[in-house]
């Protein structure tokens, strides 16, 4: 989905999801993620908070695009 991978794209460039290539790793699913519970608390609470704002966003990029179809439609001799 369009909105999934918009945030996903955010919280890398907001360096809170490393993503990365283990090409040359025999275990492909070699991950390691250590959180203490406050920092896990405070990492959902900032990320619950940005992903909304993020969707937020989204939804009006979608609605000024339709609202710009429209107005081709519109504009378009058939």
């Amino acid at each position: 989905m369009g909105a999934t991978n918009y945030c996903l794209r955010a919280l890398i460039d907001k360096g809170l999801v490393k993503a990365e290539n283990f090409r040359k790793s025999h275990r492909k699913r070699a991950y390691l993620y250590l959180l203490t519970p406050a920092g896990l608390a405070e990492k959902l609470r900032v990320t619950r908070a940005f992903l909304a704002l993020k969707q937020t966003e989204y939804r009006a990029i979608e609605q000024e695009i339709e609202a710009l179809r429209r107005e081709l439609r519109n504009l378009s001799p058939e």
